[in-house]
């Protein structure tokens, strides 16, 4: 079970060093020492990692010399101890080859990190790559959304009409169909709430095609012509309105002013 670190004896000046190329190598990049490094541990594993992580670079760690400054702990505890922290994370123990003046050798190198590594980062620092705890993995950028092109006032009250009623919801290919119409209606001095109001007014029950219903509607309710759009009187012609088609053409003017196509184009959310 887990427990948090107990006291162990602290290293004593004398404590022995290990031959050249042998003992403690402390592992690079650690965390803050803290005094729960080894809670994770069981007791005497917890116990004498504390105490390895108190010794200085270069100090003999083997289990004959642990059991002979820890005198709670002989060879075989010390031993199973330390086979513990290699497969905790640890302690790393690799044989290499070493080159001395006199020739190569093997030696044991013996690394120690209070912060426990994934066999991953072992082998990533034999190979001299290792990721400072300072110095995170950088996060990947996240993907950038498109941004959605900007819809005129006609196709943002057909939109709006499915959250006045869900049954008016509009795909996104049906908003843009029935632009142009609607683009009529604000054309003929109709403001998006005055339209939206024609349009969602008496609805029948049940609806089962509303992009068919609004077109209907749009068509049969579509306001008169204002009069600012009234011809002045001449001798050969009295006051009258606008024909039908010189305010579709006065309509697509100003659609076009917009930015709206006739039929078709993008769609939306509804």
């Amino acid at each position: 079970m887990a427990v948090a670190n107990s006291s162990p004896a602290l290293p004593t000046p004398a404590h022995p060093m290990a031959n050249p190329g042998y003992g403690k190598r402390v592992a690079p990049d650690q965390a803050p020492r803290t005094a729960n490094d080894f809670a994770h541990l069981p007791r005497r594993e917890a116990s004498i990692a504390a105490f390895i992580d108190q010794l200085p670079e270069g100090a003999a760690m083997d289990a004959k010399t642990l059991a002979k400054v820890l005198p709670d702990y002989g060879q075989q505890a010390c031993r199973s101890a330390l086979r513990y922290l290699r497969e905790a994370g640890h302690l790393l123990v690799r044989p290499v080859v070493e080159a001395t003046e006199a020739g190569k050798r093997w030696v044991t190198r013996t690394f120690f990190s209070r912060t426990a590594r994934p066999t991953s980062w072992w082998e990533r620092l034999l190979r001299g790559d290792v990721p400072s705890v300072e110095r995170p993995e950088p996060e990947p950028e996240p993907d950038r959304v498109p941004e959605e092109p900007r819809r005129s006032r006609a196709y943002r009250a057909l939109a709006s009409l499915g959250r006045i009623d869900p049954r008016l919801t509009l795909s996104a290919a049906e908003c843009a169909e029935l632009e142009p119409l609607a683009a009529r209606w604000l054309a003929l001095d109709t403001t998006p709430e005055q339209m939206t109001a024609a349009l969602t007014a008496g609805l029948p029950h049940p609806i089962s095609r509303p992009a068919g219903l609004m077109r209907k509607r749009l068509e049969r309710k579509m306001p008169p012509v204002p009069a600012r759009f009234t011809r002045p009187p001449t001798p050969d012609r009295p006051g009258e309105g606008l024909p039908p088609d010189e305010v579709a053409r006065h309509a697509d003017r100003l659609r076009a002013a917009a930015g709206i196509a006739r039929r078709g184009g993008r769609g939306c959310d509804g």
